[in-house]
């Protein structure tokens, strides 16, 4: 059985991240999804998510390609290999050929499991949903300031 690893914020879920997850499940038997805990968010990102983390875990939970989440509390690839043991990690490429996963593909390859890089969506993702919301709001202050 080939198991499968993955991480997001999976803030304002949209078809990026269900490309993700449908791509996953697609090349492996069993896909673990790891999902940003907030305190994990605002530790790297500086803001904290729209969604809380609760309900962003019970969606990615009800997506049929998701075999099982778990709260992701840290960034460190190689100890969720270690409590995991999966077989293929997915992530977008443009993680590719950068430092960090330069070395999480040679640890990794080094304990049997390999990086499987997807194409980014383009036009869509949380950031931009978040920018086009805060323009709304900004409109409607002026509008009724």
């Amino acid at each position: 059985m080939i198991v499968g690893y993955t991480t997001g914020v999976f803030d304002l879920f949209h078809i990026g991240h269900l490309n993700v997850l449908r791509r996953a499940k697609e090349q492996c038997d069993y896909l673990i999804v790891g999902v940003s805990t907030d305190e994990l968010v605002e530790s790297y990102k500086h803001k904290k998510p729209v969604i809380c983390f609760a309900e962003r875990t019970a969606i990615v939970e009800a997506i049929r390609y998701v075999d099982k989440v778990v709260p992701q509390t840290s960034r460190d690839k190689l100890a969720a290999w270690e409590e995991l043991r999966f077989h293929k990690m997915f992530v977008g490429d443009d993680w590719k050929g950068s430092e960090l996963f330069n070395k999480v593909e040679q640890e990794l390859k080094k304990r049997g499991s390999e990086v499987v890089y997807f194409p980014y969506t383009q036009g869509t993702s949380s950031t931009k949903l978040t920018q086009t919301l805060d323009n709304i709001n900004e409109k409607a202050e002026k509008k009724n300031g």
